[in-house]
């Protein structure tokens, strides 16, 4: 009697009659508040940005599918959509065109397509390019356009250091938490995105409504989003109640930087992230912990898109270590 063999298809491995098509998006859907307040703070600039990002993702992928790899063109399934859009996030408002496109095939072209396209990639792709442009562009990714407010209304915008990079330039420079207390924004102000920062760093209340619809639409779990910030929260309240002068309070690193869209639309990516749920805890800990050891003793004010690269590449041990039950598995039943 012959048998039929089973194949696995690559990750992502969804439980649903849904595609991962109609995954990719709800992800964009849950974008839209986010890029809606960039807008609303940057205007032209954050059209242009996000603009080109997604245009240029989707060229490269079209283009290395079509004459490189010569296998069919998924440009229409939403993942080189979300990763212009998650790159833009990336990215301050004011970044030259030509970074933005060398950045999209950073992204599309080394962290994506050379790994097999999507399913097979290690690696966060929009993570990938920001932290490429990140290193090779120091001074132009560290320009961050800042909201000036006035009567509640967006009227200008300089370049300014983001409420991390104040706080660790004040710091540097024998200042106190006081002393820096007229320099950092409200916490309303980095609720509604009236901060400086990149498009994603703007408004976590919109990036938590984002991230909340995802998961009632099941489209990501609950588990790597809340562990992660809630790691990051322990962990900076620690040494924030031993020493407030010298460490900011823990939600100061939960509102600002990039720990909000980091959390909901970067670490839970499908493919990049655990399978099981013991996993995704393993996993969002070593993040938390890892952002927060770069913001308290690293050289840069924010470790997020580092902590998660690094986090990635546990992935295939964590898969390994925390394998699910097989099926057909004995279990062990309990004498009475």
């Amino acid at each position: 009697m012959s048998t039929q063999p089973i194949i696995v298809s690559a990750s992502p491995h969804v439980h649903s009659d849904r595609t991962s098509k109609k995954l990719m998006y709800d992800v964009v859907i849950a974008l839209i508040p986010a890029f809606i307040v960039s807008l609303y703070v940057f205007g032209i600039g954050a059209l242009i940005v996000t603009s080109i990002a997604i245009i240029s993702c989707l060229l490269f992928e079209y283009l290395i599918q079509k004459y490189l790899l010569k296998t069919a063109v998924t440009i229409t399934d939403g993942s080189a959509l979300i990763t212009g859009i998650l790159l833009a996030f990336n990215l301050p408002s004011n970044l030259p065109i030509w970074m933005i496109i060398v950045g999209s095939l950073v992204a599309i072209g080394v962290a994506k397509s050379s790994f097999g396209g999507l399913g097979f990639n290690i690696f966060n792709p929009a993570l990938v390019g920001r932290v490429f442009l990140l290193v090779s562009f120091p001074v132009q990714m560290t320009l961050w356009p800042t909201a000036i407010v006035n009567n509640s209304t967006v009227v200008d915008a300089v370049t300014g250091a983001t409420p991390l990079g104040v706080i660790k330039e004040g710091l540097q420079y024998g200042e106190t938490i006081t002393q820096m207390s007229t320099k950092i924004p409200s916490i309303i102000d980095m609720l509604l995105g009236f901060t400086g920062g990149s498009l994603g760093e703007m408004s976590a209340l919109a990036l938590i409504i984002g991230g909340l619809f995802l998961i009632i639409r099941k489209v990501i779990s609950w588990h790597i989003p809340v562990i992660m910030l809630t790691t990051m929260m322990l962990m900076t309240g620690v040494f924030w109640f031993i020493d407030p002068e010298h460490y900011a309070n823990p939600i100061i690193h939960i509102l600002s930087g990039g720990a909000i869209l980091g959390a909901f639309f970067m670490a839970t990516d499908l493919v990049t992230s655990p399978m099981t749920k013991k996993g995704m805890v393993v996993f969002a800990i070593g993040i938390g912990i890892i952002t927060i050891v770069i913001r308290l003793f690293g050289a840069y004010p924010e470790g997020v898109s580092f902590a998660i690269l690094i986090m990635n590449a546990f992935v295939p041990l964590i898969n390994k270590y925390f394998k699910p039950r097989r099926f057909g598995s004995k279990i062990k039943a309990k004498i009475m």
